[in-house]
């Protein structure tokens, strides 16, 4: 199960945080920041797997960005590696070439698009083309 789904830029800003655990102000602060300090110093000789608390860290990084999940320590690595890559691929094709800008901007949409792919904590959707055509559904509804 995912806890929570984080993007964060090099220097440590919070782009996105999706929480599918109840914690307080204080404690997601604490947890943005230590999860920015475990993935950043990491190189791509590392595995993007990382044992943190009682938890497990799963984060890509793509240009500047880091697409962090914090799932549970049985879960599948790999199944997560797959849904963040799915999840990038499918906002490159909805912002035709993403930039952290976008997500900036548009973070109604990114927030959108988290709710259709991950559902209460759980990957509930991975065809890019059915996500794509419930967004612009939505944007068309706007």
């Amino acid at each position: 199960m995912i806890r929570f789904f984080l993007i964060q830029n090099r220097a440590g800003k919070t782009r996105m945080a999706k929480w599918y655990m109840p914690f307080d102000d204080d404690e997601k602060q604490k947890l943005i920041e230590e999860v920015h300090a475990i993935v950043s110093v990491r190189n791509s000789h590392n595995t993007n797997f990382v044992e943190f608390r009682t938890y497990k860290i799963v984060y890509r990084r793509y240009a500047g960005l880091f697409f962090c999940l914090c799932v549970d320590v049985n879960d599948n690595n790999l199944a997560y590696m797959e849904a963040i890559h799915n999840f990038v691929e499918v906002l490159n094709s909805y912002f035709t070439n993403v930039r952290e800008l976008d997500l900036l901007f548009n973070f109604h949409k990114v927030y959108a698009l988290v709710d259709e792919m991950f559902l209460a904590g759980e990957i509930q959707e991975t065809s890019a083309p059915k996500v794509l055509k419930r967004l612009e559904t939505l944007t068309k509804i706007q």
